[in-house]
């Protein structure tokens, strides 16, 4: 039988106050987690925070980054890659990747179907005719 992994939802506030309070009083990880019901990962991931800025640290839980899914490009990056495909029209996807990559000194601003994206949306992307006639025999 293949092993499952188990999602574990985010923890509350309330959870990781209670967490915290039952640490302070116990001064037992373990038992503060069992209580909590989250692993003790969740415990010292929690705790520079708890240190830093006490229960008021507790509260937010802010995610970094561009949030998944928003498809957000530079538009310095979009520029590159229609001004790249306008010079080299017989490029694909990955050669256009890896010459913005090459060109930030191999430290990739995005993948080929980001470009394949970027293309599609100016109209510029037109896949060629020969290679989907063979995928389909």
């Amino acid at each position: 039988m293949k092993a499952t992994h188990v999602y574990f939802p985010p923890t509350t506030p309330q959870q990781r106050k209670l967490l915290f309070e039952t640490w302070e009083q116990t001064d037992n990880v373990t038992t503060a987690c069992e209580k909590a019901h989250v692993g003790r990962g969740t415990f010292y991931y929690w705790k520079s925070r708890f240190d830093k800025a006490g229960y008021a640290g507790l509260e937010t839980y802010e995610k970094t980054g561009v949030p998944k899914g928003t498809g957000c490009v530079a538009a310095e990056v979009e520029a590159k890659v229609l001004e790249l495909h306008g010079q080299h029209a017989d490029w694909g996807k990955h050669r256009v990747a890896n010459e913005i990559a090459k060109a930030n000194n191999w430290v990739p601003l995005l993948s080929p179907n980001t470009v394949r994206r970027v293309l599609e949306d100016a109209g510029m992307w037109k896949p060629d005719e020969n290679r989907v006639k063979k995928k389909r025999l």
